[in-house]
């Protein structure tokens, strides 16, 4: 098992003995997702191979911490998905709520890149593929996905590569 995901277990057991209970529920939500994720990838496993040995299944199935990082980022990003809509909505207590949520699964996160980190990341990126011009971007995300994964926002990086192929 990962470590990311032994730790959020722990902190979820924690956080229910102190009866902090809006932690208790993110970290459990959590929890399920990536339970869920591990289910999806053993049937992916057994569909391909079906001699598969139980032991062996369960073993191939853990996610990665990269992949646990993959699965928190998803998660903050439907919340913040969730808080623009709540403001729009006119509802700033529950956009808050959710604020408060991003606040406790930031902390499973790796520390976030600076931007002179980001912009030589996506420096090298643009010269690796070769890119050219916009049309490129697909390629350049592609190739820098697996570097920044948790550490900065897509959307903050595609902005920062618009501005280097102008």
């Amino acid at each position: 098992m990962g470590m990311l995901k032994q730790k959020i277990q722990s902190d979820a057991t924690d956080s229910l003995k102190q009866g902090n209970h809006e932690i208790t529920s993110v970290l459990r939500m959590t929890i399920s997702v990536i339970n869920a994720k591990e289910k999806e990838k053993r049937y992916k496993i057994l569909k391909e191979d079906s001699e598969v040995k139980e032991e062996e299944l369960l073993q191939a199935s853990q996610l990665t911490d990269d992949e646990i990082i993959g699965v928190v980022s998803s998660e903050i990003k439907k919340r913040k998905d969730a808080i623009v809509l709540y403001q729009q909505g006119n509802r700033p207590e529950l956009a808050q709520k959710e604020k408060e949520e991003i606040s406790i699964l930031q902390k499973y996160l790796p520390e976030p890149l600076s931007e002179d980190e980001l912009k030589k990341l996506i420096q090298e990126s643009i010269n690796n593929v070769g890119a050219k011009e916009i049309k490129d971007m697909g390629k350049i995300m592609s190739d820098l996905v697996l570097k920044v994964r948790g550490r900065a926002d897509n959307s903050h990086i595609s902005g920062i590569i618009k501005k280097l192929l102008d």
